[in-house]
């Protein structure tokens, strides 16, 4: 006798590459030691990726911080990952940027990029196009700062790496919803 089919687990199910959705989830916390190792552990435990990780206190008074995480999977996971952050205790409120078409999202990066002669050029004349200001220079390189969204960054890196990238650090995504309410 054949035992009744059950829904895939989204544990488990192969996830088709055309449903997988990017999304930004702002997490508003009790800041107190283990909050943050107790929401990067719901992620690894459950096999969900973090992308991007950002923590901040955001209000001192009320001891609260905001951490903002870009993650990606079905609507299905994401929505189940929502749910169980929810459920974490010192979460007090978890809101999907991503679904309010109205937030911003930014991102820091410094980008180290080597060069003499027309490399150099090259690399002033590219970081002006991108609004990337010079905030240190040598005479065989340059770190550059720039603002912006994270794709932004990633066309950025991507130029500079045949003239002479050496090294990129970056802050992760930065959202915030648009209008007078907060998250």
């Amino acid at each position: 006798m054949n035992a009744p089919l059950s829904p895939p687990s989204p544990y488990s199910s192969p996830t088709s590459r055309s449903n997988v959705e990017t999304h930004t989830l702002a997490v508003l916390v009790d800041n107190e030691p283990g909050v943050l190792a107790r929401v990067v552990g719901l992620f690894s435990g459950r096999g969900y990726n973090i992308e991007s990780l950002t923590v901040a206190e955001v209000a001192h008074g009320e001891h609260l911080s905001r951490i903002t995480v870009v993650t990606s999977g079905t609507p299905e996971t994401i929505e189940q990952i929502q749910h169980q952050l929810e459920r974490l205790v010192p979460v007090h409120k978890v809101t999907d940027l991503t679904v309010s078409a109205r937030s911003l999202e930014r991102e820091l990066a410094m980008v180290k990029v080597k060069g003499k002669g027309e490399e150099r050029n090259a690399a002033l004349q590219l970081a002006e196009a991108f609004r990337a200001r010079v905030v240190d220079a040598t005479t065989e390189s340059f770190i550059f700062e720039l603002t912006g969204k994270p794709n932004k960054i990633d066309e950025f890196v991507d130029l500079m790496r045949p003239i002479g990238l050496v090294e990129v650090s970056r802050t992760g995504v930065a959202a915030i919803s648009r209008g007078p309410d907060p998250i």
